[in-house]
């Protein structure tokens, strides 16, 4: 696989995380230079991670994987973007909150796994391939990295922007991307 190609393979790869980053920088009043950096790495992380375990998976069980991933992702951005839309309306429902919302491990897990899902269906394709997995891997890590940062800043400046509203959007983004996943791997 050239170089080109595995840019753009990684920068398409990337893009959900950026959209996750970007509703966290909205929504999320915790978010930070160190939430900056410790999103944007769980999110690389997890990004070069799948296709190295999409690679030792293999084309033995590509059927399985590509049966469910789009499930999965569904499911869990749905969940997290229903969460933050409902705790929105709630918000904005209220005359004051003096809570704020912070981004938590377990929220930031689950979206480096579910906008990691697909990147474990092009390790599959990467073994069938014989593609240099572990360079492929470290390249979508990066790329994912830097996407996740320029993510979290735009959406730390929407966020201003759009102050009370900035949750339900979160919310609406993430749920959107996870019909998208689901779409794209059942059509």
């Amino acid at each position: 696989m050239g170089s080109v190609t595995l840019f753009f393979t990684s920068l398409g790869l990337s893009m959900d995380a950026c959209a996750v980053s970007i509703s966290n920088g909205m929504c999320f009043d915790n978010i930070h230079r160190k939430q900056i950096i410790s999103t944007a790495a769980a999110f690389g992380f997890f990004q070069a991670f799948m296709p190295i375990l999409g690679y030792l998976i293999g084309s033995t069980f590509s059927e399985l994987v590509t049966v469910i991933d789009h499930w999965i992702a569904l499911i869990l951005l749905s969940f997290i973007g229903g969460q933050m839309i409902f705790q929105g309306i709630r918000k904005n429902s209220e005359v004051s909150s003096d809570s704020c919302k912070n981004l938590t491990p377990k929220t930031l897990l689950l979206q480096a796994i579910a906008t990691s899902i697909d990147a474990l269906a092009v390790g599959i394709g990467f073994a069938v391939m014989k593609v240099n997995i572990f360079n492929a891997a470290l390249y979508i890590g990066i790329i994912t990295f830097i996407n996740s940062i320029v993510g979290s800043h735009l959406g730390r400046r929407f966020g201003q922007m759009f102050k009370q509203k900035a949750e339900i959007i979160g919310g609406i983004i993430l749920i959107t991307i996870g019909i998208k996943i689901f779409i794209e791997h059942t059509m």
